[in-house]
């Protein structure tokens, strides 16, 4: 599910128990130094507002950030908000799960409107 797009840009939603949005450039850039620094910029501009809105909305206890691009070559980063309580914490999502979470979460929805709102403020 696409939340925020614009000419450069997309962030989607990435079905998981903890919030956790992906940042993709639109050309499929397959490394970061093939991109070009304006749009460089912008990316970590974006992903600067994503990790703000994110902490300031679900208070985790820590914002992991990965960009590994092996199953999908192409240039997008993880931004995840973990908890001490989530199914794998402190292991990576991508590692051994630990227990069955019951993460009680505000509303994403609600999530996605500030995310957007704040990157409609950057492009004023």
């Amino acid at each position: 599910m696409i939340i925020y797009e614009d000419s450069w840009l997309y962030i989607e939603k990435e079905q998981s128990e903890i919030p956790w949005l992906k940042i993709f450039t639109k050309e499929p850039y397959k490394e970061l130094g093939d991109v070009s620094k304006e749009l460089r910029a912008r990316l970590w501009e974006i992903y600067d507002i994503v990790e703000f809105e994110m902490k300031a909305y679900y208070k985790p206890q820590k914002i992991n950030m990965a960009s590994f691009g092996n199953m999908l070559p192409r240039v997008h980063i993880h931004v995840m908000a973990r908890f001490e309580d989530d199914s794998y914490f402190p292991n990576p999502m991508w590692g051994e799960k630990l227990r069955e979470a019951k993460l009680n979460l505000p509303d994403e929805e609600e999530f996605f409107k500030r995310v957007a709102e704040a990157l409609k403020r950057l492009q004023k």
